[in-house]
């Protein structure tokens, strides 16, 4: 028996959205340093929608997965919306992760925030803090992981 669900697999094995944005309105990297994780998410916006979603992932195969079905469930969707992206719900669209894989959905998750930060930071839009607490601490932090992991 697998550690890992089929959905976990598939999107492990034919990872969705795989590839750079040249023209990227926003790129958000982020990284694990305790794992070797590193994720980088392109995002393409057109009318406060991302029209476009792709991502480069070095790590596991639950980084892989947890990077491709992120992309799949914000593509065509308001920012706004985009930022409600919980590592949890990718998890479970994932049909879960093992617990000592959680930081790969974590790292999902803030990839896109980072992607999403740099977009409003490019084209000077007002965004409030508290929507990318993790990533601005992340950065502050040098990639230092935590309290808060594997929640």
């Amino acid at each position: 028996m697998s550690l890992y669900s089929e959905k976990v697999m598939d999107h492990f094995k034919n990872p969705r959205n795989v590839g750079v944005i040249e023209d990227a309105d926003g790129v958000g990297e982020v990284g694990n340093a305790k794992c070797g994780d590193i994720m980088k998410m392109y995002i393409k916006v057109k009318d406060g929608v991302l029209v476009d979603v792709k991502f480069e992932t070095f790590g596991c195969g639950s980084a892989i997965a947890s990077s491709s079905m992120a992309t799949e469930m914000i593509k065509g969707k308001p920012l706004a919306d985009a930022l409600k992206l919980t590592n949890k719900a990718v998890a479970e669209a994932l049909d879960g992760l093992p617990a000592y894989k959680m930081h790969c959905s974590v790292l999902a998750e803030q990839a896109v925030q980072a992607a999403i930060l740099d977009y409003y930071k490019k084209n000077n839009i007002p965004y409030d803090e508290a929507d990318f607490k993790d990533v601005l601490s992340e950065h502050e932090h040098d990639h230092d992981h935590g309290e808060g992991e594997g929640e």
